[in-house]
């Protein structure tokens, strides 16, 4: 391929020199010689060097400013040498662009590489995770509820050429992609979704955040929540409705609790109702137990049997009268 380029480019510059005018054809001649020795110099300049040939070929001035250069290089040694050669580190990969033409064979590093002075210029990428806070965003979510929503993205460089080449500022662009993504994903999702489901969300915005910057280069790797604000007023009737609901959820368990005690209570009193002296000893222990606690209350304990002759006498007379024994007797007419 490179003879067959090299031959039609010298039959275009043979017929550009038929062309011209007779007078000027010994100038053009000797520039078209001049020509194709720099190309032949160039060429067997690259294969001792051991350069990679360039996509779409060089031009003349371009092989005659990367052959100043290498001779400022010469000339210039050792000094030079500072300029040459550049280092990057374990977590860097270096760009390099020759006359604003990208270089072949990727991303150098990490380590040592060369650079040819005045038309060689690189630019370094950090391979490292880098995590930044997106911007609290007002969101309007699916029912109608305005809240405030604030995440936290992880993300990394994978392709160093396509962040580079591809996009202006990676980062940048990124931050202002996320919070797009962030305002999309939540406006689709209701006010309880979004306070119980974060890590569904989450994880929807990762994957399109991943979709979105793969073009550029960039892996999120992780996406994360960090608070999500509501209102004031709605925080007050969301509370009032808690509070509401626990307290149902009391009563109906104090009454639940207020059968069961009557449960006990009816058979205890079953019990009780059986043995006569149950009722005597349930007595004495609840004696016991107020005498125990240190106050100052004082009980005599008056048995019923001491009232019984004294109560026997007055329900006899109210029986007999024909009126019950709790209902007072009227006064006789004069």
């Amino acid at each position: 391929m490179e003879q067959v380029d090299a031959s039609s480019k010298n039959d275009v510059r043979a017929e550009t020199v038929v062309n011209l005018p007779q007078q000027a054809r010994p100038s053009v001649s000797a520039a078209v010689v001049a020509t194709n020795h720099l190309y032949s110099c160039w060429n067997r300049l690259r294969k001792s060097l051991n350069l990679t040939p360039e996509p779409e070929g060089m031009g003349v001035i371009e092989v005659i400013a990367t052959l100043a250069s290498i001779v400022l290089l010469v000339f210039t040694l050792p000094f030079s040498l500072c300029f040459a050669f550049k280092v990057v580190q374990e977590y860097e990969r270096a760009v390099i662009f020759r006359l604003g033409r990208l270089r072949t064979g990727g991303a150098r590093g990490p380590g040592i590489f060369f650079v040819l002075p005045c038309v060689d210029t690189y630019c370094k990428v950090d391979l490292r995770t880098v995590s930044f806070d997106v911007a609290p965003q007002e969101v309007l979510t699916k029912d109608s509820v305005t809240v405030t929503v604030d995440a936290v993205i992880y993300y990394r460089v994978q392709e160093p050429l396509n962040a580079v080449v591809k996009v202006n500022n990676y980062s940048h662009s990124t931050r202002l992609l996320a919070a797009t993504t962030l305002r999309n994903v939540l406006g689709t999702r209701n006010l309880s979704e979004i306070l119980s489901d974060r890590e569904a969300i989450a994880h929807m915005m990762q994957t399109a955040l991943d979709d979105a910057t793969d073009p550029w280069g960039v892996k999120v790797e992780r996406v994360e929540i960090k608070d999500v604000r509501l209102p004031v007023q709605l925080q007050r009737a969301m509370a009032a409705e808690a509070e509401a609901a626990r307290e149902a959820r009391a009563k109906v368990i104090a009454a639940e609790g207020e059968m069961k005690a009557s449960r006990a209570l009816k058979e205890a009193s079953d019990v009780m109702a059986e043995s006569p002296a149950a009722l005597q000893l349930r007595y004495l222990q609840t004696l016991n137990s107020i005498s125990a606690e240190k106050n100052s209350t004082i009980i005599f304990p008056l048995p019923l049997d001491i009232l019984t002759p004294f109560l026997r006498p007055t329900q006899s007379r109210h029986f007999q009268s024909g009126y019950p024994a709790s209902e007072p007797l009227s006064p006789l007419p004069q």
